[in-house]
């Protein structure tokens, strides 16, 4: 944990975040430099903030979430960060990863089944088998099968606020 709270708010804070670590009394730019130093010893990382403080340390982060909310979120942040949370509830972040690998493999298998769609009837026509209208239905059926595909995905329940505390 990153924060330019008082070390004796950090300490109390931290393990009711579930927090391991945790560097308190930081400028931006010291902020920044944390950043670069978990980067160093641990590859990619995410940032998570909510302040005009947090927005060069968002920036500098491999991926920044900004969290914005009716109570607090600088604009600043939520501009900054790749990714914005509309709560202050950082249970939200798991089901953000679960979704976004969700995504990730529904974009890949429809690529995937689009071209080798398209590669079976262009063999076909080369062979004689196929005719220009049958890939042309076969090429609306595809679309219309990894965009229904797609929508599956809509279909997943957002955890609300009172189910995460």
């Amino acid at each position: 944990m990153l924060t330019g709270d008082h070390a004796d708010v950090a300490k109390v804070i931290a393990p009711a975040a579930g927090v391991d670590a945790y560097h308190a009394q930081l400028l931006p730019e010291d902020k920044v430099e944390a950043v670069r130093t978990l980067q160093a010893q641990y590859g990619k990382i995410a940032m998570v903030g909510d302040g005009v403080n947090d927005a060069p340390a968002l920036a500098a982060a491999d991926v920044g979430i900004a969290m914005g909310s009716a109570q607090g979120g600088s604009d600043q942040a939520m501009e900054t960060g790749d990714i914005t949370l509309m709560s202050d509830n950082l249970n939200r972040l798991s089901f953000l990863l679960r979704l976004s690998r969700t995504t990730m493999r529904t974009i890949y298998f429809n690529v995937a089944f689009s071209i080798l769609i398209k590669l079976a009837f262009f063999v076909m026509v080369i062979v004689g088998i196929g005719t220009m209208w049958m890939a042309v239905f076969a090429d609306v059926g595809v679309t219309l099968l990894v965009t229904l595909n797609g929508l599956r995905l809509l279909k997943r329940p957002v955890p609300l606020a009172q189910e995460m505390s």
